[in-house]
C-alpha cells in the first residue's frame, strides 16, 4: 500500500470494507423483503432515504462527537448500532424503521472514519490513501450488491432453509437466513476495528450545547463553501453523490423493465458500476496529484452523456460495458475531488467538522434525489426517462464547473496529468 501510509491502515480498510459490505448486502435483501410484503416500487428508494436521514439531521452534532471521542471507539460503537438495526429487521421491525437505525449508526461512523484518515495520513499521501480507502468502499458496494443478489436468488432461497437454523418473526423464513449472514459480516467488521491504530490527536474542548453546535456548524458550512477550492470540490461531490444514489436504484428497476432481469441479476449488473468505480479510483490514486485534482471535471460531461443513453440499450451485453465506463468515469472524478475537499476542510476546519459539513451537503443531495425519484415512480414516469433527465443534469452541471475554472482543461491536458508522475 505504500511506505507513506500509516501503520494499521490495512485494518482500517478491512473494517470499513466489511461494515459497508454488510450495508449494501442488507439493502438488496431488504428490497426483496419489501417485495415479499407486496410494497409498491417507490418504497425501495425510501429505504435509502430513511438510511440517509440521520446524516442530514445529525450533521451539526456528529462532527463534534467525532472530535470529542476516540474515533476508533466511535467506529466500533456505530458498527454495533448498525448490527442492532439489522437484528431488529430480522426480528420483525418495519424495514424503513430498521434502516433508519442502521443509518443512525452509519451517520456517526462516516466522520469518525474519514476524520481518522485525515488525521493519520500526511497531505502528500492523501490522494493515494483516499484511492485505497474509496476503492475498498466501492469494492464493498460491488461485492455487497453481488452478495445481496446471491442471498435473494431463487437457488439460495430454495436451499438455505434446509440446512441453516431460522429465527422467527419475519415474513419470509429464507430471508431470515440471508439477514443472519449480514449480521455475521457486521461481527467480522467489529473484530477488524480492534487492529486500527488511534491517531492520538486531541482537539480543544468546546461547548456541546445544541444552539452553539448549530451556530458552529453553520459557520463551518459557510466557510467551506466560500473557499474557492473547497467550495468547488464540495459542489462536485454533492451533485455526484445525489446522481449516484439515484442511479443505484434506477439501474435495478431499469434492468428489470428494460433488460428483463430479476432482482438477483440486476444486483450483479449494479455491481458492474461499482467495479468501474474501483478501476477509475485506482487509476487516479496512482497517477494524479492533489494539485491537478480539478483536471478531472471534464469527465462529468462524458458520464452524463452515457447515462442519457439508457433508452437505447435493450440487452445486458450492451449494458455491461456502458455501466462499467460510467463507473470508471465516476471513480476518476470523485476520488481527486474528495481528496481536495478533505485537504481544504482539514486546513480550514477540524477533521470532524469538515467531514460533517461534507456529509450534510452530500446526503442532503441524496435525500432530494431519492425523494424526487420516488415521486417520479409514484407518478409512473418511465425509469429510462428518469435516467435521461439525470444525465442531462450531470452534463449541465459539469459544463458549469468547467466554466467556473479559470482555464478549463481539455482531454489532452487530463491525459497528460494521468500519464506523468511528478
Amino acid at each position: 500500500m505504500g511506505r507513506r501510509l500509516p501503520a494499521g491502515f490495512g485494518w482500517f480498510m478491512a473494517a470499513q470494507f466489511l461494515s459497508a459490505l454488510a450495508d449494501h448486502a442488507l439493502l438488496i435483501v431488504t428490497i426483496a423483503h419489501l417485495q415479499v410484503l407486496g410494497a409498491p416500487l417507490w418504497w425501495a428508494p425510501l429505504l435509502k432515504f430513511s438510511f440517509t436521514l440521520a446524516y442530514v439531521l445529525l450533521a451539526p452534532f456528529i462532527g463534534a462527537l467525532a472530535d470529542a471521542v476516540c474515533k476508533r471507539r466511535l467506529m466500533m460503537a456505530m458498527n454495533a448500532l448498525k448490527l442492532l438495526g439489522a437484528l431488529a429487521l430480522l426480528c420483525g421491525l418495519h424495514p424503513l424503521a430498521a434502516f433508519a437505525l442502521v443509518g443512525l449508526g452509519a451517520s456517526a461512523y462516516a466522520p469518525a472514519k474519514y476524520g481518522l484518515l485525515t488525521e493519520r495520513v500526511p497531505p502528500g499521501a492523501l490522494v493515494a490513501a483516499n484511492g485505497w480507502a474509496e476503492s475498498a468502499v466501492v469494492l464493498s458496494v460491488l461485492l455487497g450488491t453481488a452478495l445481496g443478489g446471491l442471498l435473494v436468488s431463487p437457488l439460495w432461497l430454495a436451499t438455505a432453509v434446509t440446512w441453516l437454523p431460522l429465527l422467527p418473526g419475519a415474513s419470509s423464513a429464507a430471508l431470515n437466513v440471508s439477514l443472519a449472514c449480514v449480521l455475521g459480516l457486521y461481527g467480522l467488521a467489529a473484530l477488524c476495528h480492534l487492529g486500527i491504530v488511534p491517531s492520538g490527536v486531541r482537539h480543544a474542548r468546546r461547548s456541546y450545547a445544541p444552539a452553539r453546535l448549530l451556530a458552529d456548524f453553520r459557520h463551518a458550512n459557510a466557510r467551506l463553501w466560500q473557499d474557492r477550492s473547497g467550495g468547488l470540490s464540495l459542489a462536485v461531490t454533492t451533485v455526484f453523490w445525489g446522481v449516484g444514489a439515484l442511479l443505484q436504484f434506477a439501474v435495478l428497476l431499469w434492468a428489470a423493465q428494460q433488460l428483463g432481469l430479476g432482482l438477483d441479476q440486476a444486483a450483479w449488473l449494479q455491481g458492474v458500476v461499482a467495479l468501474g468505480v474501483v478501476g477509475g479510483a485506482v487509476l487516479v490514486a496512482r497517477r494524479l496529484r492533489l494539485r491537478h485534482a480539478t483536471a478531472v471535471l471534464v469527465l462529468g460531461l462524458l458520464m452524463g452523456a452515457l447515462m442519457a443513453s439508457a433508452p437505447w440499450i435493450h440487452e445486458w451485453r450492451t449494458a455491461v460495458p456502458v455501466l462499467l465506463l460510467i463507473g470508471g468515469l465516476g471513480g476518476m472524478l470523485l476520488v481527486p475531488m474528495n481528496a481536495l475537499l478533505q485537504h481544504r476542510g482539514h486546513r480550514l476546519l477540524t477533521a470532524g467538522q469538515s467531514i460533517a459539513v461534507q456529509g450534510f451537503n452530500e446526503n442532503l443531495s441524496v435525500l432530494l434525489s431519492l425523494g424526487l425519484y420516488a415521486a417520479l415512480l409514484a407518478l409512473q414516469v418511465p425509469v429510462t426517462l428518469v435516467m435521461v433527465l439525470a444525465g442531462a443534469v450531470l452534463v449541465a452541471f459539469s459544463a458549469w464547473t468547467l466554466q467556473r475554472r479559470r482555464r478549463p482543461p481539455g482531454l489532452q491536458t487530463l491525459s497528460g496529468h494521468l500519464l506523468r508522475r511528478d
